[in-house]
């Protein structure tokens, strides 16, 4: 029998996804209705997506999307973007309401134009239901309302990344689990000469991760639970004081990297401990020249601070589609295409431990006990809390990350052109800009 084009979407990529489910032992529920989307005549896609820093993960998302494409006939091209420059040219189409389709969009991103999003809350339904329900803190970036206004896709975890052997010549056996022992490795490594590095630059994933998790960890929150501005805090006063100590430990330049500068800086043999995705890992290992960093490399989570709990913020993912979208039935068919289990688990694998499943299904993939690089990544999903912390995510909450009002106010605190008083008051009122009441 010959299966029609036009069948597929309804057919084929469910069977597809059970038989991926099956494989791991999963038993789907279906609850939820599975919803069809026939692609329009004549549909083509466009997305916009974040450049890999692992290619597994380009290499699998692509060949899924080619998969798609031979079975519904629709094309889909894929643009690449770096990780700092998807947010504006993200919000750019939603302004102008014209550019790409679909495009994977950073943290909160979705609550800064949600009447320029289609609404996704019959297919997000329907895969939470069949595949283990999704993650709160990822279904908490793409939900606004009780509506879902973008797909969760991935939470990309961020670990420390550091050199086992150098540790131990600084005089540690074991990596320290609280923030005063940071601390101290950390003096101690760059007394011999092997200093740490975290990104105090407008660094999207890892400038947004450190100062996070610096704030945090010593009970400092941006808002209360009511969305009340709180940053300028005793807490927060404390976070700068241990961010000024740490920094003073750092490589000269990390008020300016970006992204990708601590990965090259740890690679180039500059720094032994920074914190990065499993990507830092996979490019030492890739490179024979960089065979004694990856046999060196030892992953952890982030020292426990004050807070007396381990609080993280990790790169999270949605797919946006966009109303100006010609073919949203395509657009919609991909997407679910894409998040099927045959399509999910393939490209998990392929990302070797870099992305992280945003529904709980998928949390016995192998690869995550693959290597043991992988175990502090592996619940970076389930782990994560939002940048919005305490208060509800929304426009403020997008807008204050995307301004950068939490790494501005560390940065100029640690390079001294601010007081730490000074820069948590600027801080508290940058952050009431987008926070009005």
């Amino acid at each position: 029998m010959t299966i029609k084009r036009r069948d597929f979407i309804a057919g084929s990529a469910g069977l597809a996804g059970l038989a991926g489910l099956n494989s791991l032992g999963i038993r789907p529920s279906f609850a939820q209705s599975e919803p069809t989307y026939k692609p329009e005549e004549g549909a083509s896609l466009r997305l916009l997506r974040w450049t890999p820093f692992v290619q597994g993960d380009e290499d699998a998302w692509l060949a899924n999307t080619k998969k798609f494409t031979e079975a519904t006939g629709v094309q889909v091209r894929i643009d690449k973007e770096s990780w700092e420059d998807i947010r504006p040219k993200a919000a750019v189409a939603a302004n102008v309401g014209s550019g790409p389709d679909m495009v994977m969009c950073w943290f909160d991103d979705a609550h800064q134009y949600p009447d320029k999003l289609i609404d996704m809350t019959e297919l997000a339904n329907y895969l939470g239901d069949k595949y283990g329900g999704w993650y709160d803190g990822v279904r908490g970036y793409a939900v606004r309302d009780d509506k879902f206004i973008a797909m969760p896709l991935t939470a990309i975890g961020n670990a420390v990344c550091y050199r086992d052997s150098h540790m131990k010549a600084a005089g540690f056996s074991e990596f320290p689990n609280d923030t005063a022992g940071f601390l101290e490795l950390c003096k101690a490594l760059k007394a011999k000469g092997t200093p740490a590095g975290f990104p105090h630059g407008k660094a999207v994933g890892d400038g947004n991760n450190y100062a996070h998790w610096l704030l945090w960890s010593h009970g400092g929150k941006m808002v209360d639970e009511e969305g009340k501005v709180t940053i300028n805090s005793p807490e927060t006063i404390a976070a700068i004081n241990y961010a000024k100590e740490l920094y003073a430990t750092f490589i000269p330049g990390t008020e300016s990297w970006l992204d990708i500068n601590n990965n090259r800086a740890f690679l180039a043999g500059q720094i032994s401990l920074t914190a990065n995705g499993v990507s830092l890992y996979y490019a030492a290992k890739k490179d024979p020249a960089l065979a004694e960093i990856a046999e060196d490399l030892r992953a952890t989570n982030f020292p426990v601070g004050p807070v007396g709990k381990s609080v993280e913020l990790h790169q999270t993912s949605s797919i946006l589609l966009f109303n100006h979208s010609k073919y949203p039935e395509a657009a919609k068919a991909y997407i679910k295409f894409m998040m099927e289990a045959d399509q999910m688990n393939a490209w998990l694998e392929g990302s070797s431990a870099y992305c992280c499943q945003p529904l709980k299904a998928f949390a016995d993939n192998p690869v995550w006990k693959s290597d043991p690089i992988h175990a502090p990544y592996a619940r970076a999903s389930e782990t994560l809390r939002p940048n919005g912390y305490a208060g509800p995510l929304g426009y403020a909450s997008a807008g204050t990350m995307a301004d950068y009002v939490l790494v501005d106010m560390f940065a100029t605190a640690v390079t001294g052109q601010m007081s730490p008083e000074d820069a948590a008051a600027d801080a508290e009122k940058r952050a009431n800009r987008y926070y009005r009441v």
